[in-house]
């Protein structure tokens, strides 16, 4: 990204989050490395389940809390540049789901990088992981989760006009109201009906029943029922901010996305 104004983090603290993200992501780094080449050389005792055991091994609980700390610390940074086809953040509910979208943003190409590992090993090297599979869906089921926070949050959601630009202003808040109505009463009955399921899976942590076996089960469970909730307070947040907003007039030229055209066309000419 080219650099930006502060959408919310402020300078100074824009450079704090960035003295702590370049480090931990070079620890990060060195410590899978050491990982890596350090179990092969002097057996550390990492085996194919230490990373869903890492208390168990101080070497893989160390490379997970760095990777952890990287992690959300530069999601943190890229949530305080704006998109250009962002909406811009207005307030804290939004920077939130800023932030979950970066995180979203660094699973999609962790799922490139494990599938491009397997790829190479099962056909280059003939040593298929048994890991790889289930570490990409468990990756994919959150990143399908928190899409739909960052969808809400930049209103990017299906929504159909026809009808709604017809209303008068009264009529179009009354829909507007009544549709974030449905979505927490969609929200409540998930609740009412999966959390005691959740919680069972989640208090015996659950797992998928393969050779490497994560707990996806108890894991995704949870994650849905959280994960909806942060969509609805998101819905009822975005219903406040844009309460006072001029309504808004739409054409079937609204789905024309002009800067991916200005940039196709830049490409074109190099």
């Amino acid at each position: 990204m080219n650099q930006q104004d502060s959408i919310w983090l402020g300078e100074n603290g824009r450079n704090i989050v960035r003295k702590v993200m370049w480090p931990s992501l070079y620890i990060t780094i060195a410590l899978v490395i050491w990982v890596t080449i350090g179990d092969m050389i002097f057996d550390l005792g990492v085996e194919l389940r230490s990373p869903l055991n890492p208390s168990q091994n101080i070497h893989v609980m160390l490379t997970l809390i760095a990777g952890l700390i990287s992690l959300f610390s530069a999601s943190i940074y890229f949530s305080d540049f704006q998109g250009t086809i962002e909406i811009k953040p207005t307030g804290f509910i939004d920077v939130f789901s800023l932030i979950w979208s970066r995180v979203t943003m660094f699973g999609v190409a962790a799922i490139v990088v494990v599938m491009f590992y397997e790829v190479i090993s099962r056909y280059l090297f003939g040593a298929p992981t048994l890991w790889a599979n289930e570490l990409s869906l468990w990756i994919a089921g959150f990143v399908f989760l928190l899409s739909g926070l960052y969808t809400m949050q930049q209103r990017s959601h299906i929504r159909i006009y026809i009808i709604y630009d017809m209303f008068p202003i009264w009529l179009q808040k009354s829909s507007d109201i009544f549709t974030v109505i449905l979505l927490w009463i969609f929200t409540i009955s998930v609740f009412w009906g999966s959390y005691g399921e959740a919680l069972d899976k989640f208090t015996r942590m659950e797992t998928f029943g393969t050779a490497w076996d994560p707990p996806l089960p108890a894991t995704l469970k949870t994650g849905i029922l959280i994960i909806i909730f942060m969509v609805a307070v998101q819905a009822l947040s975005n219903l406040i901010a844009d309460w006072h907003k001029v309504p808004e007039v739409h054409t079937p030229m609204d789905d024309i996305d002009q800067t991916e055209i200005d940039h196709i066309r830049e490409s074109i000419k190099d």
